[in-house]
């Protein structure tokens, strides 16, 4: 596995599925935790001791409070993308998720995506193991170029 994906809770799931899909669609292995940083910290620190013996990055998603990123940040030399996650049970749409992430104390980074992002978060994960393997930053390289393709057929049609 070379990224270790959790979430706060079920609800989350959905939206840190398409981080999955994504790195699915790169061939990158990668596993899902749902795991509570709150009312599991003790299961949450036993599985973070098992991956990082087999993940090199970890994607976080949580809503609300949303310290399970920087939770997680703070146990592990991994670098950790955080996903701010909009809970419906909140009332600031994702700002407060938002805020728990960038607004992490020195020397615990968490890099730090858009409200729901899970998508910019798998594609920050890409890039980052790109740099290791050649096999996956061809991919990326086709992906951008079938990208910037696709955008220039879609100006031609209105040119």
């Amino acid at each position: 596995m070379k990224v270790a994906i959790f979430c706060g809770s079920i609800s989350d799931r959905f939206t840190m599925k398409t981080a999955v899909d994504v790195l699915n669609s790169f061939h990158i292995s990668n596993h899902i935790y749902v795991i509570s940083a709150h009312r599991l910290p003790d299961v949450l620190s036993e599985t973070l001791k098992k991956v990082e013996n087999v993940a090199e990055l970890i994607i976080a998603g949580a809503g609300l409070s949303a310290h399970l990123p920087g939770v997680i940040a703070s146990r592990t030399i991994l670098p950790v993308i955080g996903v701010p996650i909009h809970s419906h049970n909140g009332l600031l749409g994702g700002l407060d998720a938002l805020f728990s992430m960038v607004q992490m104390p020195k020397d615990v980074p968490v890099a730090t995506v858009g409200i729901n992002n899970a998508y910019n978060a798998a594609f920050l994960a890409i890039h980052i193991l790109s740099i290791k393997y050649n096999e996956i930053k061809k991919l990326l390289i086709k992906f951008r170029m079938d990208k910037k393709e696709k955008l220039i057929n879609e100006i031609d049609k209105y040119l």
